[in-house]
């Protein structure tokens, strides 16, 4: 396997001394040991993967250095439009190195969201003409990262790292934060649910909170109808929920995000919050200042004021909350609430290792909650 500190190593050796990106899987270990060991100022856990790139080109702009841009195959969408537009070298010709975890390689079991981004993601590399190179395991570092640069600063273009699933070292982050609230994120969720009607839609977001809220169904002998888990597309939770209140007017639709998924594409507050003719939209945002399903990696998330942003968005009803009692009183009114209501809770992060996934399939799931909705 790589060893975190020689690939770490071996890129400021180079030059590459400037690190941003959203955590992945599949590269939690390096994300961590560049955490631990890179200045704060030269490591910035960006929005999302496309600001990562932007962040990417101001960088060199003043340095003259590439960036190493680190994310998920499944948020390379999200910089498609940068890399082809800015940093293309049709356009401004700005080289730096991306390191992508394979999520859904072709051969290797994974998750039904995983599946076709894995089976195309040479495919787009190829289709955007940005040359790639595959790492594993038992990949030379120092040859490929010269490879990998020589043609990244020669031709003045991205050159991306292909990184498999066990390709690093095991590292474990010294620089993690701990918290004391009532709750973990899975509590809330179950706190959450308690409180609901038996009409009542929930849209859940991406990683553990779909797998929790999955499971408690399953605790509870329940069947999954209510629930749309968006098991993809981070950052997109609250679109899809308001989409169906706009539809269901008579039936309250409870948004159940993350403070990462959130700040990932924030402008959907203020969208959220500009429909003034929905009243039945009610956004929960469980904030653990934390990626806690990829790694754990921190969010600004305990730094922000997500309800004086909501408030600033248009959101009638917004409340923070951290105690059970207290966040108990705060769904009640918000589900009595005739508005768009947002309601931030405060948790820990963590989860338990036994958590499953979901036994059923993405469009059995949409074919249960489309019937629901009727």
């Amino acid at each position: 396997m790589i060893n975190t500190a020689s690939f770490y190593n071996a890129l400021t050796s180079r030059g590459i001394d400037f690190f941003t990106g959203v955590p992945d899987s599949l590269l939690k270990d390096i994300c961590a040991y560049i955490s631990d060991n890179a200045p704060e100022d030269r490591h910035i856990i960006a929005a999302n993967e496309g600001a990562s790139v932007g962040l990417a080109v101001g960088n060199y702009l003043a340095s003259g250095r590439p960036a190493l841009v680190y994310m998920q195959n499944s948020g390379f969408g999200n910089t498609v439009n940068p890399l082809l537009s800015i940093a293309d070298d049709d356009v401004y010709s700005v080289p730096m190195l991306l390191l992508i975890g394979w999520r859904g390689e072709p051969g290797k079991k994974d998750e039904p969201q995983h599946v076709k981004q894995g089976r195309v993601s040479e495919d787009l590399l190829k289709t955007m003409e940005i040359p790639y190179l595959v790492l594993d395991e038992s990949t030379n570092i120092e040859a490929t990262l010269d490879e990998a640069l020589k043609v990244a600063i020669s031709e003045k273009k991205p050159f991306a790292l292909l990184v498999r699933k066990n390709a690093f070292e095991k590292y474990k982050l010294l620089k993690d934060t701990t918290s004391s609230f009532a709750l973990d994120r899975e509590g809330a969720v179950k706190l959450i649910i308690d409180q609901l009607q038996d009409d009542d839609i929930v849209v859940s977001t991406t990683g553990k909170t779909s797998r929790e809220v999955f499971e408690y169904r399953e605790e509870l002998g329940q069947t999954h109808e209510k629930d749309f888990l968006t098991v993809g597309a981070m950052g997109h939770t609250s679109s899809i929920a308001l989409g169906i209140a706009i539809e269901k007017k008579d039936r309250n639709v409870f948004c159940f995000d993350g403070d990462g998924s959130v700040i990932m594409h924030m402008g959907s507050l203020a969208i959220n919050g500009m429909m003034k003719d929905v009243n039945n939209f009610k956004h929960i945002i469980i904030n653990n200042g934390a990626h806690d399903s990829v790694g754990g990696q921190p969010t600004v998330g305990f730094d922000i004021d997500f309800s004086k942003i909501a408030e600033g968005c248009g959101y009638t009803l917004v409340a923070s909350a951290s105690e059970i009692d207290d966040i108990k009183e705060k769904i009640a009114s918000m589900a009595a609430h005739k508005g768009r209501a947002l309601l931030e809770i405060k948790v820990n992060k963590g989860a338990r290792e036994n958590l499953g996934r979901p036994t059923t399939t993405p469009k059995e799931n949409k074919t249960a909650f489309k019937t629901f909705l009727k």
